[in-house]
């Protein structure tokens, strides 16, 4: 019954699936001239690669986000799933279905919004194609100044082997930086000297490497650099900056990001802690229509678990 769930939710990703129930736009806008009916696939409703299957990093390489992302001489950086799936995908859905309901609100009439991955992630893309169209990037990885190729644009490894991140790129910015590093940056003077930066990235290297972290924060603090430490997952909820904006909720047991974006008048919330691991293992499988001897059977092979176990 598992693989039966797997394979349905796979048949769920390809176009035509409210089709095949009886419940396709075309049906629902009849009953509801005014429906807003919002679609997500990878590839879109249609052409060539429609049915196809496939996932984030799939979509992001046909539209061409995932070919620049990576650093020079290495293969393309795959950015986890959020240009694709979230950026692309669901993010350009939601936008999608509200500016719908805002043209439905003086028409009357509805529509599908269509919001392919693909489509999404090239969306996202605008402004690279247009420089490189312009002469103003690159195709090769790492070497442009937004992917790593600037000496003022890059990630930094300090001497107690954590990271910082520098983004200097207005002229004011970067007088600052230099400013701040004195005569260790004498030779920096040239900031678009293009052809240097593969030596200055590897002074300014040398640069950061002579303090930790902590030492960095205490030295930029109050400075208009743009700098920001590279905090982890298990960190980043602990910086002061988070905890006073209240950027995470931490109930004790878990955490997560506190609702985006905030309204004024209208703030979000969460309506409940998280559930632990395990606690929904019993409803959820009989929801998939397994008997509660089932159930047992499986947690006392171990092929679930509850949070009890």
């Amino acid at each position: 019954r598992l693989v039966e769930g797997a394979d349905a939710l796979i048949e769920g990703f390809r176009p035509g699936v409210m089709e095949r129930l009886g419940l396709g736009p075309d049906v629902c806008l009849e009953r509801n001239p005014g429906l807003v009916f919002g679609r997500m696939t990878g590839w879109g409703q249609e052409g060539p690669w429609a049915q196809k299957v496939g996932h984030d990093i799939n979509y992001i390489a046909l539209a061409g986000a995932l070919h620049p992302i990576g650093r020079a001489g290495e293969k393309p950086a795959i950015p986890l799933n959020l240009v694709g799936d979230f950026g692309g995908g669901g993010l350009l859905l939601a936008f999608g279905v509200v500016c719908a309901l805002l043209e439905t609100a003086a028409s009357g009439e509805g529509q599908v919004v269509d919001a392919a991955m693909i489509d999404g992630a090239s969306a996202l893309m605008a402004s690279t194609f247009a420089a490189s169209q312009a002469g103003f990037w690159r195709a090769e990885r790492g070497t442009n100044f937004l992917d790593g190729g600037a000496h003022f644009y890059e990630v930094y490894e300090t001497a107690d082997g954590q990271y910082l991140s520098l983004g200097a790129i207005e002229p004011q910015f970067y007088a600052e930086l230099l400013d701040v590093l004195g005569d260790d940056a004498a030779d920096f003077a040239n900031q678009w000297d293009m052809t240097n930066w593969p030596a200055m990235k590897e002074q300014l290297a040398a640069i950061i490497r002579q303090r930790p972290l902590a030492q960095w924060d205490e030295l930029l603090a109050g400075r208009d650099v743009c700098y920001a430490p590279v905090l982890s997952i298990d960190d980043v909820r602990k910086h002061p900056h988070h905890q006073a904006r209240g950027t995470f909720i931490d109930d004790g047991d878990y955490w997560q990001p506190a609702p985006a974006p905030r309204f004024s008048r209208t703030p979000g919330s969460v309506a409940r802690p998280s559930d632990r691991v395990g606690a929904s293992t019993r409803s959820v499988l009989g929801e998939f229509g397994f008997s509660d001897q089932e159930v047992d059977e499986l947690l006392a092979n171990g092929a679930a678990a509850t949070t009890s176990d």
